[in-house]
């Protein structure tokens, strides 16, 4: 569970989120949009402890982000845009790396699983330099599912795949919603949130301009017409064209 109360981030002078409120529950996926500048990365950035919130509280499955930073971590994954990897350890490892960190009980078993389920096994010996963007981004995964998060963030998990590996990155995401995890998933691909999430957040310079499941969002832009996509309804809520 996500639970955010009050967030606020200041950079000096310039506020580039104001009170930001919301909860993602278990199995829930929560779509995290805004036009550039919404505050969307800086979000994240508060929510993965990577940089300080100003103000506020972020509980990660009940423990809070500030007062105890390594509790909290340990029980979430974050998958940035690009993948980042240690230029001198193998595909395998990295597991073993990660499991060390985490303390991953039978991390064998569990890395052979992931190295199967991602198609890496034949490349569990390989360095970064010889895997593929697809490659490097599968890996990326598996080592943040090492330890079994309860909570995910995904900043567009979608960057470099092929068609292929699109459909496999959106059924990854809705299969660890359904076995329960929490998620946020930042993308400017509307047609990727509209497919997977069960609520949708939309940011404006750092203000949250609508939240809810996404037919509830949907709702209440629509104007009362019927299949209204979430690109219209993104147009309309950060274009202020809300009747």
């Amino acid at each position: 569970m996500i639970e955010v109360v009050a967030l606020q981030k200041k950079y000096g002078d310039h506020v580039a989120v104001r009170d930001l409120s919301f909860r993602v529950g278990p199995g829930e996926l929560l779509g995290l949009v805004g036009p550039n500048g919404a505050g969307k990365t800086t979000t994240l950035r508060c929510l993965t402890g990577i940089i300080p919130a100003t103000e506020g509280t972020i509980l990660i499955d009940g423990v809070d982000l500030k007062q105890d930073p390594v509790a909290a971590k340990r029980r979430y994954s974050f998958f940035p845009d690009e993948p980042r990897l240690f230029d001198y350890l193998t595909v395998e490892q990295h597991l073993a790396f990660i499991s060390r960190i985490y303390g991953v009980p039978d991390a064998e078993a569990r890395a052979r699983e992931l190295l199967e389920r991602f198609e890496l096994s034949d490349k569990a010996g390989e360095l970064p330099a010889a895997l593929s963007r697809g490659m490097k981004q599968k890996l990326v995964i598996a080592c943040g599912l090492m330890h079994n998060p309860s909570v995910l963030f995904f900043d567009e998990p979608l960057t470099g795949l092929d068609p292929l590996g699109i459909r496999r990155m959106k059924d990854l995401i809705r299969s660890l919603a359904k076995s329960g995890a929490s998620i946020i998933l930042s993308s400017h691909l509307l047609h990727l949130l509209e497919e997977v999430c069960s609520h949708v957040l939309i940011l404006k310079q750092g203000v949250t301009i609508a939240s809810g499941t996404l037919a509830e969002v949907t709702s209440r832009f629509s104007n009362g017409e019927s299949n209204v996509s979430l690109e219209e309804i993104f147009i309309r809520a950060t274009g202020g064209s809300e009747t």
